[in-house]
């Protein structure tokens, strides 16, 4: 059974939303249930801090041991910080996929966006949990 905590916003293509310090500032990443579908992480592409992306465009890639899959930007945003240490330790995102495996910060630019996401009751029903 994966891990759902409760207080994220979660996307249908698995991906999360952590609210940060300020009302508009998100940490990004894929969710347990996401890593453990495409098993042992072996790369990421992240973007360069300051770009903007819309709502469901692709801003990376994630390569694992069964699949390559895009990452896309949950919302209209703007990154404001890439995590690095993915670089040297992609497999964070494995380990830890809500903490030290997180991807982006970003700035959402259309609060109203987030209305299109779901809470961890209704992210369980979705993956069967």
């Amino acid at each position: 059974m994966s891990d759902i905590p409760e207080g994220l916003l979660y996307t249908e293509e698995h991906e999360y939303l952590k609210p940060g310090e300020e009302d508009d500032v998100y940490l990004v990443g894929i969710t347990d249930y996401a890593q453990g579908e495409l098993g042992d992480v072996v790369y990421v592409e992240l973007p360069e801090v300051g770009a903007s992306f819309d709502k469901m465009e692709p801003f990376g890639t994630i390569e694992a041991v069964k699949a390559v899959s895009d990452l896309y930007c949950p919302v209209r945003a703007e990154i404001l910080e890439v995590n690095a240490a993915l670089e040297e330790d992609p497999a964070l995102i494995n380990s830890d996929p809500y903490g030290e495996g997180w991807m982006i910060k970003i700035r959402v630019e259309d609060v109203d966006q987030l209305t299109g996401t779901m809470d961890a009751v209704a992210y369980s029903s979705l993956v069967g949990g």
